[in-house]
């Protein structure tokens, strides 16, 4: 039998980063995103639904994010979910999902508000879903080559 834990989210930072250490010397950072659904129900009428996902990162993406994250930013997160239950101080059982972050992408909000203007005008492209949502600089790959196959 397979299996499969991968989470994908968009959302925005409701706090700024938390870095500590590992006994072992790891670095995790901490933080929590707000991802937003708006819907319309039965009766026509639009509902905003927000979500809000603990986000754990290990390592040198750990430094990173604590480095350029703060409260506000819009992200993308990809990892898997993870569950954990302890007993309280006052001896009721506690459980918390969280997301273990393998990758996460900074967003530009400036790209995301251009996309959504365009869509706000009535124009029927969407972006496509394999071009990265922020501009890269091309790389010099210096002169081509003619390959014999």
């Amino acid at each position: 039998m397979a299996y499969l834990n991968k989470a994908f989210l968009i959302g925005n930072l409701t706090r700024d980063p938390e870095l500590r250490y590992t006994p072992s010397g790891t670095p995790v950072t901490n933080f929590s995103i707000a991802i937003n659904r708006v819907r319309t129900n039965a009766n026509g009428e639009r509902r905003e639904e927000t979500t809000f996902v603990d986000v754990e990162v290990f390592g040198k993406n750990a430094d990173a994010c604590h480095k350029f994250l703060a409260k506000g930013k819009t992200l993308f997160v990809e990892g898997r979910l993870r569950y954990r239950s302890w007993e309280g101080p006052d001896g009721h059982k506690r459980s918390r999902l969280s997301v273990v972050a393998e990758r996460v992408q900074f967003i530009e909000r400036a790209k995301l508000d251009r996309q959504g203007a365009a869509q706000a005008e009535g124009s029927t492209a969407t972006p496509d879903a394999s071009e990265p949502l922020y501009e890269e600089e091309e790389e010099d790959k210096g002169p081509e080559e003619d390959v014999p196959f």
